[in-house]
């Protein structure tokens, strides 16, 4: 069992949920990585998404497009990335996951990419841009090397796609909660609540259901738990924090610490 699914289901034993949370690599500079990490894990996060800064992320809203610009403007490489991966999972024991568009990993080879992976300690790796049915090679490079391939599904996506994506993905299935790109949104709407629950018979028993994409309060989270998910992924939350306090490290830190700690509070049973 890899160590994002023992997360899962250790939380599942004391009847609380997951926190997600995901951070652009090298914003806004590859220094502060592993300290917002800290910060976050400090604050109660359970699994850490490093986002590989690309310089055309499609899925992303303006929000991680920006941090993604400064982390790229910074000098942050794919194999800088997984040193500080590396860093990171050296100090805590959190799972790692990596979230990359697949044009980085095609550059570096898929071989290459899960080896060094491996060896940086990550757990899982998301590549929202690689179709299941392209990714025959993809997932079976990540399971020589033990790494969960964790596919996202949207509110768009077939039953029978649905079923695909379930029995391709180890670690979580990422359910993208609305149409669009990432980005913070003021309330959890009705439909990502009756998305939640068509697919929770798809995943109930085979893989843990995490919810993405505008995830950003406390009442989010217990919102999306209450109706089934095993988890919440936060993302745009972290990085706007991040933007706003460049220029004030220590208020920065402080603040990620300080709101994990309240979404995880939300998590809790």
């Amino acid at each position: 069992m890899s160590t994002i699914s023992k997360t899962f289901e250790n939380l599942k034993k004391q009847g609380n949920g997951a926190l997600i949370a995901y951070v652009t690599a090298g914003d806004p500079t590859p220094e502060y990585t592993p300290q917002i990490a800290k910060a976050l894990i400090k604050g109660g996060v359970d699994i850490l998404e490093l986002g590989l800064p690309f310089s055309d992320p499609i899925a992303d809203g303006p929000t991680i497009q920006a941090a993604s610009t400064r982390a790229l403007d910074a000098g942050t490489k794919p194999k800088m990335v997984l040193e500080m991966a590396k860093t990171i999972t050296k100090e805590h024991a959190v799972p790692v996951a990596v979230m990359t568009y697949y044009n980085p990993v095609f550059k570096m080879g898929l071989k290459n990419f899960f080896s060094l992976a491996k060896q940086s300690g990550v757990s899982g790796v998301i590549t929202p841009d690689l179709p299941i049915d392209e990714a025959t090679e993809y997932r079976n490079a990540a399971k020589t090397t033990g790494i969960d391939t964790i596919f996202l599904a949207a509110p768009s996506t077939t039953d029978e796609r649905l079923g695909r994506l379930v029995a391709a993905s180890s670690g979580f299935l990422y359910l993208v909660s609305r149409f669009g790109v990432t980005g913070t949104q003021a309330k959890v709407a009705d439909s990502t609540i009756s998305l939640v629950k068509r697919v929770l018979p798809f995943t109930a028993g085979r893989v843990p259901l995490a919810v993405g994409f505008g995830v950003s309060k406390p009442e989010h989270v217990k919102s999306i738990l209450e109706a089934g998910a095993d988890g919440v992924i936060v993302g745009s939350a972290f990085v706007n924090i991040v933007s706003a306090n460049q220029s004030n490290p220590e208020k920065m830190l402080s603040e990620l610490e300080a709101t994990a700690r309240t979404l995880k509070q939300a998590t809790l049973k």
